[in-house]
């Protein structure tokens, strides 16, 4: 039987805590799938605004776990009971086929990992600057990281790693990949409801993940600099595109500049917490 016949079940983690605004969206695209056998589990960390309800109206079950989104996301893949498991942040909406492509892209390559190519959108200067930094990202498998993958491989140890809130989806990827473990992408396209982006908020949340960054470099040696190196070889290979928007694309490297500002910040803050 084919990876992609319709009773594979696949089962699907959204973490959450307070996104009332878009939490909606996110489940109600879910239940859109084309895929029939889809499992749906929610996770809250104390949600104070109308998350929780509205996961109770779409969700086969809704969790209460933390603190943190691989708690969450880890909490959630033991309640489920999938041949597959994919995980969103409750502000991702998917198209109605994603999860019949994603099964494809496995049967037709042998993976055992699937990524799901993203566009941000929203409102404001700065999330444009936002989705046009992510459009050259599209093509390059080395910038995603996977969101569909065999449930054995997230069991038993594999999961997300509870030292780490940011950097936890690329240490997956990293060591799935150092296991041998075949990562593709699938011919969808996610949208990522950024909201209206300001540079504080980007910076608050940087120096948050940065906080996780001596966690991650423990783990991966070289990965930081690798990952670097990577996004500029996209801009580089994608200069026509930000060509044709010079204001967006100053924006763009202007605020990666602030955020790289922020993550050295963060990290030196999670040094701290480290040593004491």
């Amino acid at each position: 039987m084919s990876e992609a016949a319709h009773d594979v079940l696949v089962s699907v983690v959204v973490p959450t805590r307070d996104n009332e605004r878009t939490i909606e969206a996110c489940l109600a695209s879910v239940r859109r799938q084309t895929h029939p056998a889809v499992e749906l589990v929610v996770v809250d960390n104390g949600s104070t605004d109308g998350t929780w309800a509205t996961a109770e109206r779409f969700a086969d079950r809704v969790l209460a776990g933390g603190p943190e989104r691989s708690a969450q996301r880890n909490l959630g893949i033991r309640a489920t009971t999938g041949t597959w498991v994919l995980w969103l942040d409750s502000d991702m909406i998917l198209p109605p086929d994603t999860v019949e492509q994603a099964l494809a892209t496995a049967a037709a390559t042998g993976a055992s990992a699937v990524a799901l190519p993203e566009r941000t959108i929203g409102s404001g200067f700065w999330t444009a600057c936002r989705a046009l930094e992510r459009e050259c990202y599209l093509d390059d498998p080395l910038l995603h990281n996977p969101r569909l993958i065999r449930r054995e491989l997230l069991t038993g140890g594999g999961g997300f790693a509870l030292s780490m809130s940011g950097p936890e989806d690329a240490d997956l990827r990293l060591r799935l990949r150092d296991a041998g473990s075949r990562i593709e992408l699938a011919p969808v396209l996610v949208d990522h409801d950024e909201g209206r982006l300001t540079v504080r908020s980007v910076m608050e949340k940087r120096y948050y993940y940065g906080r996780s960054l001596p966690a991650f470099a423990a783990r991966h040696e070289g990965a930081v600099a690798a990952q670097g190196r990577a996004v500029a070889r996209s801009y580089a290979r994608n200069w026509r595109r930000l060509g044709r928007r010079p204001v967006h694309a100053l924006g763009m490297l202007g605020l990666r500049g602030l955020e790289a500002g922020a993550y050295v910040w963060g990290a030196r803050r999670g040094r701290r917490d480290a040593a004491g």
